[in-house]
């Protein structure tokens, strides 16, 4: 075995980062508030390397019109080739910073049309039935407006908490909420990404579940599981894990695109289904007649047969299940037509900030997020995935910034600590997709999308002063105060 070891002056160096972009982007709504057209363009510098910058390239105009009915739309992006640092797949995948600037646009037209920037997402919010600017019809799984719902009461009670809080705080202390909503697209743009899970059952009665989904933290290895063991009828207990290894696991597809629950997880409700079914025909029992497991045999109803008369198969199991799944997608044409995601993530996330007018620091002290997830299968891992979306979202919006040479080391790279992150407040909405496990899908992505855009447009809200770069760092929002005048006089004599 041969293995390479980087210091993180290396690793910082050499390590792709999140595309950088520049946008350009306009916005119309009609005198009803309804969004009448957007137009998109935006340039992603994918550095000195491809690495993934086409694939960040290709999903960005299907995400950068909002999760809202569009009647004109037309979105360009291009991933840039510079002289820096390599800039890969991240978390998101390009959709973040694209969300900084459309939702930020939203909130101007709201404004300027005079209205509230939740009833205007309302007003515009995707439903089931609407079509996409792709030609693709969404006809199941929209919870956005759920979401929002879900968000009115809060909204509404932070606004008029937070004015009260500016009429009695300091002249150099402004507090500010901010609203953003998104979707976000499950799995590979519009190309194959199947997963196959394998469940099989050894002359001994073991129950042996093969499943390829690499857990980096966000609890593969605790859902698919969990999956597989309710859709067989057993204990999650009595599954033995065989985890990814190309010689004894069916390939998964990457831990990637928001797909492991959605994708790999209904591959396992599909095998333990097969499994279920294949051991009720086994032994004539009824079709909802409850599967047993024991030492050396198995049964369904009131049947059991021993496992030592059956013949095993290439793999030694007694009984085995194997299957396959695939989201239905289509490529998108060269007229930005296609089907290139099967389910959507949908959502909305509102901070709370507080701005010194003085250094221009921003604390975000708290942060409700609202998600559609089709249905919980694990709700403790969903609020775990959610709570680091957030703290990961106030580093890209405040802190995070790599400068080649300058800050290769994380006492230059500053990254949110327990003291940057703020109170959050988790609010499930389960908008079912049929394909999905039990109707769940995505959220590892989909939880980090608004965060940022919700930070900036609160910055907008305390200080009335557009912050149209990230992060906002102290200097970045000090010359915003001051471009928009907003900033504190200079006291007398000073220069």
């Amino acid at each position: 075995p041969v293995a390479i070891v980087f210091s993180r002056e290396e690793s910082m160096a050499s390590s792709t980062k999140r595309h950088p972009a520049r946008i350009v982007s306009t916005m119309a709504a009609g005198s009803d508030g309804r969004l009448r057209a957007v137009e998109f363009e935006g340039d992603y510098n994918t550095g000195a390397f491809a690495s993934w910058g086409t694939a960040v390239a290709n999903r960005v105009p299907v995400h950068a019109g909002g999760p809202y009915r569009l009647p004109h739309y037309a979105a360009r992006a291009r991933a840039i080739h510079t002289h820096v640092t390599p800039a890969g797949a991240f978390r998101g995948f390009g959709v973040p910073q694209t969300t900084m600037s459309q939702e930020q646009l939203i909130d101007e037209l709201a404004l300027k049309a005079g209205w509230d920037p939740l009833e205007f997402r309302a007003l515009n919010a995707l439903r089931p039935g609407d079509t996409l600017p792709t030609g693709q019809l969404l006809d199941d799984s929209v919870g956005l407006v759920e979401c929002l719902d879900a968000l009115r009461p809060r909204w509404t009670e932070a606004l008029a908490r937070i004015a009260a809080r500016n009429a009695k705080a300091p002249p150099q202390r402004r507090h500010g909420v901010g609203l953003a909503a998104f979707f976000y697209g499950c799995g590979n743009t519009g190309t194959p990404n199947p997963s196959t899970v394998r469940i099989g059952v050894r002359p001994d009665g073991t129950l042996v579940l093969h499943q390829g989904a690499v857990d980096a933290g966000q609890g593969s290895n605790t859902v698919i599981p969990q999956i597989a063991a309710d859709a067989l009828g057993v204990p999650v207990g009595r599954l033995h894990i065989v985890g990814p290894d190309t010689h004894l696991t069916p390939d998964c597809g990457r831990t990637s695109a928001s797909r492991q629950t959605f994708v790999t997880g209904r591959a396992a409700f599909l095998a333990g289904t097969a499994l279920r079914r294949r051991i009720r025909a086994l032994l004539n029992a009824v079709e909802d007649a409850p599967v047993h497991f024991g030492e050396g045999w198995v049964g369904a109803g009131d049947a059991r047969l021993p496992l030592r008369e059956l013949p095993l198969d290439a793999h030694g199991y007694a009984l085995c299940a194997e299957e396959r799944f695939d989201p239905p997608t289509r490529s998108l044409d060269a007229t930005g037509q296609g089907r290139p995601y099967a389910t959507y993530a949908f959502g909305a996330q509102m901070a709370e900030v507080e701005v010194d007018l003085e250094t221009g620091r921003v604390r975000v002290r708290r942060v409700v997020a609202a998600h559609d997830v089709g249905r919980r299968v694990n709700p403790t891992l969903l609020e775990g995935q959610i709570e680091g979306a957030v703290a990961q979202g106030v580093g890209l919006a405040l802190m995070e910034q790599y400068l080649p040479g300058r800050n290769n080391n994380l006492h230059d790279y500053l990254i949110p600590t327990v003291h940057d992150v703020p109170e959050v407040e988790v609010l499930f909405v389960e908008a079912p997709t049929p394909i999905g496990p039990y109707g769940a899908k995505g959220i590892g992505e989909p939880a980090l999308v608004p965060t940022a855009a919700a930070i900036l447009n609160a910055i907008h809200h305390a200080t009335g002063a557009r912050v149209r770069e990230a992060p906002a760092t102290p200097d970045v929002v000090l010359r915003a105060l001051a471009a928009a005048g907003r900033g504190l006089p200079l006291a007398p004599g000073a220069r």
